[in-house]
């Protein structure tokens, strides 16, 4: 019943306005998204990144303190994810061993990169940026078992 209401009110709606249909693309296409699952991974676990970039950016960049290589000195680790021609991602990331328990920022920036083919010089221009929350719990033995 709800299926045969449904369609007869997207048949109003496309008789009544004519002119108007799809003047340009849909809103949605210029939307920045970002989702990473799970909320609370322990350490030495995988996150997986999914994300929307606008239709203009051809990759993104994600970052965190949650990132770290070991060995390395730096807190934050930035990880580059590629884009499909609708502007979309996913990425499986590992939270490192020696990241700090506790809570961490996710951090996401969608940008078109540009490169002059005479001189080799990248241009980087952000078009989106979004933030998500992540929990790092202590790693157990246990959790494999």
């Amino acid at each position: 019943m709800r299926a045969i209401v449904g369609m007869a009110a997207a048949a109003v709606l496309v008789t009544a306005a004519p002119g108007t249909a799809h003047a340009g693309p849909p809103p949605w296409r210029k939307l920045t998204s970002f989702f990473v699952t799970p909320y609370a991974p322990h350490q030495n676990d995988v996150i997986r990144v999914l994300l929307h970039c606008p239709d203009e950016s051809n990759h993104a960049i994600v970052g965190s303190t949650a990132f770290p290589l070991k060995g390395s000195w730096l807190a934050y680790r930035e990880v580059g994810v590629g884009l499909s021609g609708r502007g979309f991602g996913r990425r499986g990331i590992i939270i490192s061993r020696y990241a700090p328990p506790g809570h961490h920022e996710v951090y996401m920036k969608c940008v078109k990169v540009t490169i002059d083919k005479a001189t080799h010089l990248r241009k980087v221009k952000v078009l989106g940026r979004a933030s998500a929350p992540l929990f790092v719990r202590e790693f157990r033995v246990k959790q494999y078992f």
